[in-house]
């Protein structure tokens, strides 16, 4: 990582069918060896499903679950004289979303449906549920934020 200046970051063009950003950035998150048209397929059948099943718009219910997902509070490792504390920090809202949606392709691979498609609608009705890994993986790690607040004047 480079001290200097940060990376300066690249804009995604929304994606065809529905015009979002944000859906894009989780295409190329799930596309495997450039791979993109495969990702879109997947995608796009997974939202069909969605909106099969749950009977509303799928883009409303794609941000709603990554609302559900995102944390608001992380933990970083800080050495502070030899010993390292975990010290709960604000998340930036743009890792806020790439969390979010990192986490919730994470979840969708480990469901154990036969296809992609079906696993990804799957944690997508779960999330909006309230339910699933990617959620869980957020309370786990807002509680970790929580249990670490007494090292909260270690900030930087």
């Amino acid at each position: 990582m480079s001290r200097r200046h940060a990376a300066e970051k690249r804009e995604v063009l929304p994606d065809a069918k529905y015009g979002d950003k944000v859906l894009t950035k989780f295409m190329n998150n799930l596309m495997v060896d450039g791979k993109k048209s495969v990702a879109e397929r997947i995608v796009y059948n997974a939202f069909d499903r969605v909106e099969a099943k749950l009977k509303k718009s799928p883009v409303e219910v794609f941000h709603e679950c990554l609302d559900n997902i995102k944390p608001s509070v992380e933990v970083r490792s800080r050495r502070v004289g030899g010993a390292t504390y975990q010290v709960p920090v604000e998340v930036r809202p743009e890792r806020r979303e790439a969390l979010a949606i990192r986490w919730l392709i994470e979840a969708s691979k480990k469901r154990n449906e036969n296809t992609m498609e079906e696993r990804l609608a799957g944690e997508l009705v779960d999330a909006v549920n309230g339910r699933g890994t990617a959620v869980k993986k957020r309370e786990d790690t807002h509680k970790m934020a929580d249990a670490n607040k007494a090292f909260s004047h270690y900030r930087w």
